[in-house]
């Protein structure tokens, strides 16, 4: 089986596959400052009797990569291990400026994407922040657009406003909200749905073709049914990528 870890600023996803379906997976939250030793423990946990025979890794944490590393050397020993990271073959050409600015998650992305859906296609992952990652018609990384997450956005509300506070995370009743909670919900799930659809309209615009939109990332189902121009929703789309880059490097 495969063991796929994707560290993301906020959260840690971690997916078995049993050849190319998805067994089991989990989401953890990433603390940087984890050790090593820790973190074998809490793999050994979520894996039980799962028989590991390879593992892709892929961060944007380079603090928690490292005890990762160390980890995976001491957990799977022996163990074919990739990780993505400069250089690594991913059969994605990333045509913007600077391709080492380009972070793993959004290549993995791009690969899966173009794996599921061809292109052109439009990833739209909800995460610490909200990405939207473009891939040609030949599985191109050809650029995107970057946008403060949900969670972040509610957080700096209530530190900047003496009124306002974090609230739950779902649709209210209606656009207009009745009360402050409610405000803060609206402003939050239709202001996110409708910042997404007005920026994959414009992308859209800007190819010249419609690109199918694939939301996800772990608050993709908060919006989803929000929005008009999301087509997809794929929960897993980076761990998919991480499969099909270790199917590449093995």
């Amino acid at each position: 089986m495969l063991l796929a870890i994707d560290v993301g600023n906020t959260n840690t996803v971690v997916g078995v596959f049993d050849g190319d379906e998805l067994a089991d997976s989990w989401r953890v939250r990433t603390d940087p400052h984890s050790t090593a030793d820790e973190l074998v423990l809490l793999y050994r946990g979520l894996l039980g009797g799962h028989r590991i025979t390879g593992v892709s890794i892929c961060s944007t944490v380079p603090a928690a990569l490292r005890e990762l590393r160390r980890m995976v050397v001491r957990a799977f020993r022996n163990t074919p291990v990739v990780i993505v990271e400069p250089g690594t073959r991913t059969g994605v050409p990333i045509l913007i400026d600077n391709p080492k600015e380009a972070g793993a998650d959004r290549i993995m992305n791009t690969l899966a994407a173009h794996h599921l859906y061809g292109g052109p296609a439009i990833v739209v992952d909800f995460g610490t922040s909200t990405n939207l990652d473009v891939v040609s018609a030949r599985g191109e990384f050809i650029g995107g657009v970057l946008a403060p997450g949900i969670e972040i956005a509610l957080d700096a509300l209530a530190s900047r406003a003496a009124q306002l506070r974090k609230v739950e995370l779902t649709p209210p009743r209606s656009v207009i909200g009745k009360s402050t909670v409610e405000a803060l919900q609206s402003g939050m799930i239709f202001g996110i749905a409708g910042q997404v659809d007005g920026l994959v309209r414009r992308i859209r615009a800007e190819l010249g073709a419609h690109a199918t939109a694939i939301a996800t990332g772990g608050l993709a189902s908060l919006v989803i049914k929000e929005s008009e121009t999301l087509d997809r929703h794929e929960p897993h789309l980076t761990l998919i990528g991480l499969r099909l880059v270790f199917e590449k490097n093995s």
